[in-house]
C-alpha cells in the first residue's frame, strides 16, 4: 500500500503539490482495509479528493502530465496498479458486450497484454498496427492473467514512430505463427493449429459467422470464426490448418479466434481426434428448450431460427434429432450434447418416424414430449468430449439398476462410509 500511496504523490509533485504521503496511505487504508473498497477504486477516490482539496482541475492531473513515467509490460505485477505504457495495438478482438468499447491485445519490446476499454471512458478508438502512448491505465488481474483497463480517467495519443514488440514485429502478415498441438494452447498468443472440425453450434449472432469445436491428436477446443474475417465456412468432419489464429482464455478456458490476419487451409487427411473422454453417471432430469425434432440449414449445418439461418436467411431446413440433457449424480449437475444417432437408439424413435408424429399433430413439439416421457428420471452414463459445461456424448448406457460398483462410487461422493 505504501508503494501506491508514493506512486500517487510522485503524480502530483509533477504538478508541484506535494502531499504528505502519509495522507495518502491514511486514506487508502481506511478505504480498502475497513470499507473494502477494490484498489483500484480506492486509488481513484483518494485521487480525486486531493484534486478537490487543492483545486487541481482533473483534465490537468489525468492528460497534461508532462513526461509520464512509463510502465514496460513485462514488469505489470500488482492488480490495481495505474500505469503508463508505450505500446502498439497487436490485435483487435470482435466483441459483443455492451458496456464494452474495445478488446484485444497491446504490445511493446517486453510482451503482450490484453486490454479492455469501457464505453464509459468515452475514448477514441484504437488502431489496429497503430503504436500509443496511453496514459493512466488500470491493471487487473483474472483466472491469475494481469490486463489493462481504460476509463475515465485514461487517455490516449496516438505516436509517429512505431513501438517494435517482442523485440520485431509481431503482426501475422510478417510472419506465420508457430504451429502447436491444442493441449499446449496458451492465452494471449497467435498460433497455427491443424485439426478436424468435430462439431459446429448453431449460431445467431450477426457478428459471428462460425463457432463450434475443433480437434487434433492431443486435445478438443472452441473456436470463433468471426464474420469480419471474410474466411470461407468450414464443414464438420473435415480437416485443416487454421494459420494465424489467436488464443485467449475467457472464463478459464482457452479457445480460438479467427480474424482477418488468419487463413483456413482444407488438409487432405483425416486427423485423429484424441480420445481422451468424461464419464458421467446420473439421472436425466430435464431435457431443454431446442431438443427433440428440428431443422438445420442445408448449407452450414446451423440448426434454424423460426426457419432462418443466421448466415444464409429463410432456407429450406434439413430435419435432425438431437437432445440437450441435464443429468444430476445427486452432487453435481452435468449437461450433455446427444446427437441423431444416439437418440435414435436411446428413445427408439427414428428420424422419420419423429416427422410423422410431427406432421399428424401439426406441432413438432410432441416429439419433445415423447422424449421427456420416455428418458427424463433414468440413470444413464455418458462418456464423450467435456467443454466448458457440456458432454458432447459419444455413448451412453441406461442404467435399470445401480450396481455395487456404482453405489460404492455415489456413497463415496456423498462421504458415506
Amino acid at each position: 500500500m505504501k508503494q501506491i500511496a508514493e506512486s500517487i504523490r510522485d503524480r502530483f509533485m509533477k504538478l508541484g503539490i506535494d502531499v504528505p504521503v502519509e495522507d495518502i496511505e491514511s486514506r487508502l487504508d481506511e478505504l480498502i482495509t475497513k470499507f473494502k473498497v477494490p484498489s483500484n477504486e480506492a486509488q481513484r477516490s483518494v485521487i480525486n479528493y486531493f484534486l478537490k482539496k487543492y483545486s487541481i482541475p482533473k483534465n490537468e492531473f489525468y492528460v497534461r502530465q508532462a513526461e509520464p513515467q512509463l510502465t514496460k509490460i513485462v514488469d505489470i505485477t500488482e492488480n490495481g496498479q495505474w500505469a503508463n505504457l508505450k505500446a502498439k495495438v497487436v490485435q483487435l478482438w470482435e466483441n459483443t458486450h455492451e458496456s464494452i468499447s474495445q478488446v484485444g491485445l497491446l504490445g511493446d519490446e517486453t510482451g503482450i497484454i490484453k486490454f479492455t476499454i469501457w464505453k464509459n471512458a468515452e475514448l477514441p478508438p484504437l488502431e489496429q498496427g497503430e503504436s500509443y502512448l496511453l496514459r493512466s491505465v488500470v491493471v487487473g488481474e483474472y483466472n491469475g492473467r494481469f490486463q489493462v483497463q481504460f476509463n475515465k480517467n485514461s487517455s490516449v495519443e496516438k505516436l509517429s514512430d512505431p513501438v517494435e514488440v517482442g523485440g520485431g514485429d509481431f503482426t501475422p502478415a510478417a510472419r506465420e505463427a508457430e504451429l502447436r498441438n491444442i493441449v499446449d494452447l496458451v492465452g494471449n498468443q497467435w498460433a497455427t493449429v491443424r485439426g478436424k472440425v468435430v462439431q459446429l453450434w448453431e449460431n445467431s449472432h450477426e457478428s459471428i459467422e462460425q463457432a463450434g469445436l475443433i480437434g487434433d491428436e492431443t486435445g478438443v477446443i472452441k473456436f470463433t470464426n468471426w464474420a469480419s474475417s471474410e474466411l470461407p465456412d468450414m464443414e464438420e468432419g473435415k480437416s485443416y490448418m487454421l494459420k494465424n489464429v489467436v488464443v485467449n482464455e475467457w472464463n478459464g478456458k482457452i479457445q480460438i479466434q479467427l480474424n482477418k490476419s488468419s487463413s483456413i487451409e482444407i488438409l487432405d487427411e483425416d486427423i485423429e481426434v484424441g480420445t481422451s473422454s468424461f464419464t458421467y453417471f446420473g439421472a436425466m432430469i430435464d431435457i431443454q428448450t431446442g431438443s427433440g425434432l428440428i431443422k438445420r440449414c442445408p448449407e452450414c449445418k446451423r440448426a434454424l431460427v423460426k426457419g432462418a439461418c443466421a448466415e444464409h436467411g429463410k432456407v429450406k431446413g434439413e430435419y435432425d434429432l438431437r437432445i440437450k440433457a441435464v443429468l444430476d449424480s445427486g452432487t453435481s449437475t452435468q449437461d450433455a450434447l446427444i446427437n441423431r444417432e444416439l437418440t435414435e437408439e436411446l428413445a427408439g424413435i427414428s428420424l422419420d418416424s419423429a416427422i410423422a408424429m410431427a406432421a399428424d399433430a401439426l406441432d413438432p413439439g410432441v416429439v419433445l414430449d415423447k422424449l421427456k416421457h420416455e428418458l427424463v428420471g433414468r440413470y444413464y452414463t455418458v462418456s464423450g468430449h467435456r467443454l466448458d459445461r457440456y458432454i458432447l456424448v459419444e455413448s451412453i448406457t441406461p442404467r435399470t439398476s445401480l450396481d455395487r460398483e456404482l453405489l460404492n462410487e455415489m456413497f463415496a461422493e456423498l462421504g458415506v462410509e
